[in-house]
């Protein structure tokens, strides 16, 4: 009986400790990878499903989980509403909603969405970030050098909202750290370090990057961003050059800050204007694909300090063409090479060390979301619904292809041993029951 009551209790641990949560946007680790085994290589719509979940309204957020809580956003757009969803990850059902803002519809790009930002939670707490438009009154400045015109009416006001629930759905606070104008419309997903929710606020404006208690809502930190240029990047929080780093592209070049109080670390100047897709770390690198208006893949030695334009860029592929590098999918780092998935659906991948190019082969017609690893697969979804699954060896290898026959702009998420993917129109739960 001993016996087995501790096979049992070794049973039990070992589950727990392989068992991952999916509590932000790219996942634990904020880069694509997951410690999750045995997960599903093969689906259909109607096949190795464990649920399907009807999802009102429109957006391009990606779902995160805790336990036994799935976290979603989306945006009503009749009724001008941002939602917060909490569905039970067990079944999909929907176990609360919340209003978090009404608000008039946002100007933005034609592949953006009015929830674009993927909730995060520390499992106490679940943030969102939104756009809301208020009436401009006579206390309301104008925004200082606007680098473009603001597709904002003069009479509004674009502020970012951010606000913290409970799990049982009740808002615990809500907060305005600044306003946001971009011609692209709003996407700053929330991360979390310690006790800090931390978001981009790089925008056509008074740009800025700032730290918000997560208990409170007060502002920890601000760091000034002088060049006024709107990016949509997540921060990297990231150990690299004996230190922990918060690394991030925009503001016309690449960045590292200490995250305990925001204090810059170095800079790269360049190598373009804007930027989507965030930074990954692998094999002692730092790697970047970008952008807009010229496109490049770019590696940085992180250990540096202060201006190292000139002296840590490892190797650079400049001024490549569309189909080569990436503006909005983020990268992944897979061992000792770089995956990089183009937004026109190409797929490469890099040596690390060296740069060169292992393959350059097409999946998808066009991609937005980014690619994930697990348990040695690369997964990645493009426009149109369909997952596909490689081996993650350096070589086009792929495993299956596999159509859920509904558009998808979101990232996947994996976590208790199965992959969630949100669609125009559903969150699915694929694996076993």
């Amino acid at each position: 009986m001993k016996r087995l009551l501790a096979a049992l209790a070794l049973a039990f641990f070992t589950t727990s400790v392989q068992a991952e949560d999916w509590p932000t946007w790219r996942g634990p680790r904020l880069d694509g990878s997951s410690l999750e085994k045995n997960l599903p290589i093969k689906w259909t719509a109607t096949e190795n499903i464990a649920w399907r979940a009807d999802i009102a309204g429109v957006g391009h957020s990606s779902p995160i989980v805790h336990g036994d809580r799935i976290f979603v956003t989306t945006c009503l757009l009749k009724e001008q509403k941002r939602v917060l969803l909490c569905l039970d990850r067990r079944d999909g059902k929907t176990l609360w909603q919340r209003e978090v803002l009404e608000s008039p519809l946002e100007y933005l790009h034609k592949l953006n969405s009015r929830a674009s930002s993927t909730p995060a939670t520390d499992g106490k707490y679940v943030y969102t970030t939104f756009l809301r438009l208020r009436k401009k009154t006579d206390d309301d400045t104008p925004p200082s050098k606007p680098r473009v015109k603001s597709p904002i009416g003069p009479m509004s006001v674009p502020e970012m909202v951010v606000t913290a629930y409970d799990f049982a759905g009740t808002k615990v606070w809500e907060k305005v750290p600044g306003r946001f104008y971009s011609q692209h419309g709003f996407c700053s997903s929330p991360i979390l370090h310690k006790d800090k929710v931390i978001l981009n606020g790089d925008q056509d404006a008074e740009a800025y990057l700032v730290a918000l208690d997560k208990a409170t809502g007060e502002e920890k930190w601000r760091v000034n961003r002088p060049t006024r240029m709107r990016s949509y990047c997540v921060p990297l929080i990231v150990e690299a050059g004996g230190k922990t780093q918060m690394v991030l592209t925009g503001n016309e070049g690449v960045a590292s800050f200490n995250p305990d109080n925001g204090v810059l670390i170095w800079n790269i100047k360049g190598p373009t204007e804007q930027y989507v897709a965030s930074l990954v770390y692998g094999d002692g690198l730092l790697f970047m694909t970008a952008g807009f208006p010229d496109y490049h893949n770019l590696t940085i030695r992180p250990d540096g300090i202060g201006d190292v334009t000139k002296s840590h860029i490892h190797w650079h592929e400049s001024k490549t063409i569309a189909k080569k590098a990436s503006y909005v999918p983020s990268p992944l780092a897979v061992g000792k090479y770089f995956y990089m998935m183009s937004d026109l659906g190409w797929l490469s991948s890099f040596e690390s060390q060296t740069g060169k190019r292992t393959f350059l082969d097409q999946l998808g017609r066009h991609h937005s979301g980014s690619p994930i690893l697990a348990d040695g697969h690369v997964y990645i979804t493009d426009d149109d619904g369909i997952t596909y699954v490689l081996k993650g060896n350096g070589a086009f290898d792929v495993v299956s292809r596999n159509p859920l026959g509904d558009a998808c702009y979101s990232s996947p998420a994996v976590a208790q041993g199965q992959i969630f993917i949100r669609t125009l129109q559903h969150l699915y739960c694929i694996g076993k029951k």
